[in-house]
């Protein structure tokens, strides 16, 4: 599962070790153990995307994400591989809840390219010196892939799921992953709050229906990925969930779901950093990551691109492959809604007088 941080060796090897790259003593002692704990999936993994084109090994790059775009970052990864700049690029790679794996990354796991759920994740790094000041000042001030928050519901929607005020009926049961953790659980705790304040409630109505929201959920995995799979499984009535979560689920064959997006949601925001003393051509990926090419696959795996001019014909597993991305009615934002990740993670989330974290802890289903 990928709540523990998760290693994978594209093409076989990690590649040799760049020399002037040590982090000093501590993190090099928190990367003894961190390989210690991810050993067995590296050396396993048979994974091949990101294939470097000769085999040379000649670049090794790391890349640390969340869980959730996996499977689009091994396309954008082998679309790369194609070019001149990728080609023989070989990958480590490490997946898991946003917040742990930006944590690990502070810790000594190394890092030449990070792909976190929520800008929060990325600004603990530059706090530590990993990541330049500036890492979002490009036109898109650090974003790399958007979604939305949609709910997943049973197949045929038997409770007759359509809106916020249904998640808090009695009886309904909701699975959420854990903001402690998960960024996508901080994406759903804002739209929850965001709606109500959009329909023109007050913060004291928001904290009332974000209670009532927590008292029915009924799991908070670690990662969003660890609440898809335990819905999947059976867990739950509704599913607050990516939009290309949900896409990706039904791309690999899950069919007893469907997905609905509400009239108000949160536009999800997810950055991308390359890290001070990366390789050079961890730029480079960044570079294709944010083109209409790269883009253009993680359109495929629904997420939004974030860039004009990205065609594709359509996209399997979305309600409307061929109009995959609908606009949505009132569409909230981080800058127009609620401020900056500053402000907003030290209201919702500290970790002792957040207001989601007070109610979560009130509820007694989470830590």
């Amino acid at each position: 599962m990928d709540t523990e941080p998760r290693a994978d060796t594209i093409e076989g090897s990690t590649g040799p070790e760049r020399p002037g790259r040590r982090r000093g003593l501590r993190r090099c002692v928190a990367l003894v153990a961190l390989v210690a704990l991810t050993a067995v999936t590296a050396c396993g993994s048979d994974d091949s995307s990101g294939d470097g084109g000769d085999g040379g090994g000649s670049t090794t790059l790391n890349l640390v994400g969340f869980a959730v775009p996996e499977e689009a970052n091994k396309a954008i990864q082998a679309e790369w591989a194609k070019t001149e700049d990728g080609e023989g690029v070989e990958w480590v790679t490490s997946y898991g809840a946003s917040g742990d794996q930006s944590r690990a990354v502070v810790d000594g796991l190394e890092a030449d390219y990070v792909h976190f759920s929520v800008t929060s994740d990325v600004t603990r790094l530059v706090d530590e010196g990993l990541v330049a000041e500036d890492w979002d000042a490009g036109d898109n001030h650090g974003v790399v892939s958007s979604s939305i928050v949609v709910f997943a519901v049973r197949k045929d929607n038997p409770l007759g799921i359509e809106t916020w005020d249904d998640l808090i009926e009695p009886g309904v049961e909701i699975v959420t992953p854990n903001p402690a953790s998960s960024g996508a659980a901080r994406w759903n705790a804002l739209a929850a709050w965001g709606q109500v304040i959009e329909s023109g409630g007050s913060e004291d109505d928001a904290r009332a229906y974000v209670e009532a929201f927590f008292d029915n959920v009924v799991s908070l995995p670690g990662s969003g990925r660890d609440a898809t799979t335990a819905f999947l499984g059976g867990t739950g009535d509704v599913l607050m969930a990516y939009e290309n979560e949900a896409i990706l689920a039904k791309q690999s064959g899950e069919d007893d779901f469907e997905y609905i997006i509400p009239e108000t949601t949160m536009l999800i925001e997810n950055p991308g950093a390359v890290l001070i003393d990366a390789d050079p051509k961890a730029e480079a990926w960044l570079e294709f990551v944010l083109s209409v090419d790269g883009q253009r696959q993680f359109a495929l795996k629904g997420f939004r691109p974030i860039v004009d001019g990205v065609e594709v014909d359509e996209v399997e597993g979305a309600n409307d492959p061929s109009d995959p991305f609908p606009a949505v009615t009132n569409l909230l934002t981080v800058a127009d809604h609620f401020g900056s990740w500053s402000d907003l993670s030290s209201k919702f989330f500290d970790e002792e007088s957040g207001i989601v974290t007070e109610i979560i802890a009130a509820s007694g289903k989470g830590t």
